[in-house]
C-alpha cells in the first residue's frame, strides 16, 4: 500500500472528526422504552485520497440502513463518520480518535492495509470491530477476540472466483486458453496475485496466464501497461483492481483499440457507479467476479427498493450491501447483548446468527477466529450502465453476454 503523509492534513482530519455532526438511525418505541440509548458506532471509510469514490460509495450504505434496520425491529445506531484518507497511518490515528470521541463500536474501512491498522487499535482498546469490505486472511487470523469479519478473505474469494469462472466458461460454451493478468501492487492486489498462483492449478481451468503485469493503485498514467497487455496478445484479460484504474484501464483499452474477449475482474472498480456514469457504453461488458448480493433474497429487494429511492442515478453494489450489512451485524448484536459494554458487544456479535441477510450464501455467522465462511462471491455483468448477477445459477438474473463488443463498434 503506498502512503501519502500530509501530517498538517491529518490533524485537520482529526480535529474536523471531533467535530463532526452525529447522525442518529431512528430507534423503535419499545427500545427507547428500556432506557438504552443508541450504539455509538464510529464508521471509517476511505472519504479522500485515491480511494474517495469507493469510500463515498460505501457511506451510501449507512445513509440508506436508518429506516431497514428499524423495520426490523433493530435499536438505534449513532453513526459518527471518520475519514481514513486512504491512507494507513491516518486510518489508524482516526480509529484511535473516534474512540476518544465516544465510539463504542467501529465499522469499516474497505481496504485491507487500513483495515488492518483499525483492527489493531480496536483491539488494544478492547472496543469492537466489525469489518464491511477488506480481505486479507491475516485480519482474522490473529486471534482478535473484539474483530469479525462479513467479508470473504482472500482465499475464500478465490475459491469462488476460479471456481465460478469454470461454471462461467460451461454456461457460455467457450474456454479462452489465455490470459494476461493485471494488478494494483498493495496488499490486496499482491495478496490476490500470490493465491491465483498458488491456488490455479487445483482448478484446472482452461487458460495460461500469458504475462502479469502490476501498477501503484494510485498512478495516474497506465498506457505502458496497457501497451504491455496488449501485446501479449491474450483471449481474456483478469484484473485485481480499483476504481481510478479501473477507468485508466479502459481508456487505455479504448485509445489502443483493444477489445479482450472478456475482462474478469477479481475485485472492486469495474462495477462502480462511478466506472458506469463516466464511461457510457464503454463500461458495458466487464464481469465481476465479487462478493454480491443475491437478488432474489427478500431483504435484497427491500435494500433495493429503498437505494433506487435514495440515489436513482446509482446502482446498488457490493460496497453498499457489505456497509449496509455491517450495521445489521452491529444493530442485531446490540439489540442481543442489550448493552454497550464492549465484552458484552463482542461476546454477542461472535453468536451472530442471521439468516435474513442480503449477500450471496446462507447468512451472517462467525467462526472461532470471527470470520463470516459462508458468505460467497457473484459473477455481475455491466449491462446498459447497470449490473446483472449472471453466475452462480442459485442468484442469477441474467444470462451471460459473451464476448464483449469491440470498444470501436459502439457508439
Amino acid at each position: 500500500m503506498t502512503s501519502h503523509k500530509r501530517p498538517s492534513r491529518r490533524r485537520v482530519l482529526a480535529g474536523a472528526a471531533a467535530a463532526a455532526a452525529t447522525t442518529t438511525l431512528a430507534m423503535p418505541a419499545i427500545v427507547r422504552a428500556q432506557g438504552k440509548g443508541p450504539l455509538k458506532v464510529g464508521v471509517l471509510l476511505p472519504r479522500s485520497g485515491f480511494e474517495a469514490g469507493i469510500g463515498q460509495d460505501c457511506q451510501r450504505g449507512v445513509d440508506i440502513a436508518a429506516p431497514i434496520l428499524k423495520s426490523l425491529g433493530l435499536p438505534a445506531l449513532s453513526i459518527i463518520n471518520g475519514d481514513t484518507e486512504s491512507n494507513v497511518d491516518t486510518a489508524r490515528e482516526h480509529a484511535e480518535k473516534l474512540i476518544e470521541d465516544g465510539a463504542q463500536l467501529l465499522v469499516g474501512a474497505f481496504d485491507s492495509g487500513q483495515t488492518t491498522a483499525i483492527a489493531q487499535v480496536a483491539e488494544q482498546k478492547g472496543i469492537p470491530l466489525v469489518i464491511n469490505i477488506a480481505s486479507a486472511p491475516q485480519i482474522t487470523e490473529q486471534g482478535y477476540k473484539f474483530v469479525v469479519r462479513n467479508f470473504p478473505t482472500v482465499s475464500m474469494l478465490l475459491n469462488d472466483e476460479l471456481s465460478e469462472q469454470k461454471e462461467l466458461f460451461a454456461l457460455v460454451g467457450d474456454e479462452p486458453k489465455t490470459a494476461v493478468f493485471m494488478h494494483v501492487n498493495d496488499l490486496f492486489g499482491t495478496g490476490m496475485s500470490k493465491g491465483i498462483h498458488a491456488m490455479m492449478p487445483k482448478y484446472d481451468l482452461p487458460y495460461k496466464i500469458l504475462e502479469e503485469i502490476s501498477y501503484d493503485p494510485a498512478a495516474r498514467d497506465l498506457s505502458v501497461e496497457v501497451t504491455k497487455a496488449k501485446a501479449a496478445n491474450a483471449e481474456i484479460m483478469l484484473v485485481v483492481g480499483r476504481l481510478n484504474d479501473a477507468m485508466l484501464i479502459t481508456r487505455e483499452l479504448v485509445k489502443q483499440r483493444w477489445t479482450p474477449k472478456a475482462i474478469l475482474s477479481m475485485g472492486p472498480g469495474w462495477y462502480e457507479n462511478q466506472y458506469t456514469k463516466t464511461l457510457g457504453k464503454l463500461s458495458d461488458g466487464p464481469m465481476s467476479l465479487v462478493p454480491w448480493y443475491d437478488p432474489n433474497k427478500k431483504l435484497s429487494k427491500t435494500l433495493e427498493a429503498a437505494f433506487a429511492k435514495a440515489y436513482p442515478d446509482y446502482n446498488l453494489n457490493t460496497n453498499h450491501v457489505f456497509t449496509f450489512e455491517a450495521l445489521l451485524v452491529a444493530a442485531d448484536a446490540y439489540k442481543r447483548a442489550g448493552s454497550t459494554d464492549p465484552k458484552a458487544l463482542a461476546a454477542a456479535l461472535h453468536a451472530t446468527d442471521i439468516t435474513d441477510n442480503v449477500t450471496i450464501g446462507p447468512g451472517i455467522k462467525f467462526d472461532a477466529n470471527g470470520q463470516n465462511t459462508g458468505v460467497r462471491c457473484g459473477v455481475v455483468q455491466n449491462r446498459g450502465g447497470k449490473q446483472v448477477t449472471v453466475v452462480p445459477k442459485e442468484a442469477a438474473n441474467a444470462k451471460p453476454e459473451w464476448p464483449m463488443k469491440p470498444y470501436q463498434s459502439r457508439a
